[in-house]
């Protein structure tokens, strides 16, 4: 048994079918990326465009790719014919993109709308004010080539438990807040995203049903 099979089979034992895994598979080759599709993995997050159009034609086309990091407006068309999710929308403009590249490629995007819930300021997202006003304008202004399903948010990076889960739960009350006022008679939105190699235990008690982990799978990024 490999070491990755190991890994991905203690993840999902410990999410026990609470949430779905997505293999952060940033700065690992496409090799590493096919054994782990071999061990039966098959959503895999990229923090950059630049990886993912490289990996990309070089695994099997089952594979569904998520963006994770932060995506430029000017770099959606290269992902837009393939993508299956984008975690990281933290803009008007930029979902207005995304739906237009989207059109182009004769596809609708999932998205999730992501959300600063952090105590750092260099990690994004829009704050409550910014996501109701985003919210309230496509109610008006709907956007064809995208479906939203749920929210996005990274936690501090911090050893406090407390904080960390203080803030998955402040996300997951935003969450249900936003579904019962705008998405109430649509099923789809039903996806949260939170929770990483150090803290998805927290998160999976806090409702995530997307953890995005990387390092428990493959190791050390090089």
């Amino acid at each position: 048994m490999s070491g990755i099979k190991q890994n991905l089979d203690e993840i999902r034992h410990e999410l026990g079918g609470r949430a779905r895994l997505v293999a952060v598979s940033k700065n690992h080759p496409a090799e590493v990326i096919l054994e782990a599709f071999n061990a039966g993995q098959l959503i895999f997050g990229e923090n950059r465009v630049q990886e993912i159009l490289a990996k990309q034609p070089l695994v099997p086309s089952a594979i569904e790719w998520h963006m994770i990091g932060h995506l430029q407006s000017n770099k959606v068309r290269l992902i837009a014919p393939f993508i299956s999710m984008i975690h990281s929308v933290d803009s008007l403009n930029l979902l207005s993109e995304i739906s237009i590249q989207a059109i182009k490629s004769q596809r609708v995007i999932d998205c999730l709308l992501q959300v600063f819930i952090a105590t750092e300021e260099t990690k994004f997202g829009l704050d409550q004010e910014e996501l109701y006003d985003l919210l309230a304008r496509i109610r008006k202004n709907p956007l064809p080539g995208v479906r939203i399903r749920g929210l996005m948010g990274m936690a501090s990076f911090s050893d406090d438990t407390a904080l960390v889960r203080l803030e998955f739960r402040g996300l997951k009350l935003l969450f249900d807040k936003v579904c019962s006022e705008f998405f109430i008679d649509e099923p789809h939105f039903n996806e949260l995203s939170i929770g990483m190699s150090g803290d998805y235990h927290l998160a999976i008690e806090e409702g995530s049903t997307l953890v995005r982990i990387g390092t428990k799978i493959f190791g050390s990024r090089y």
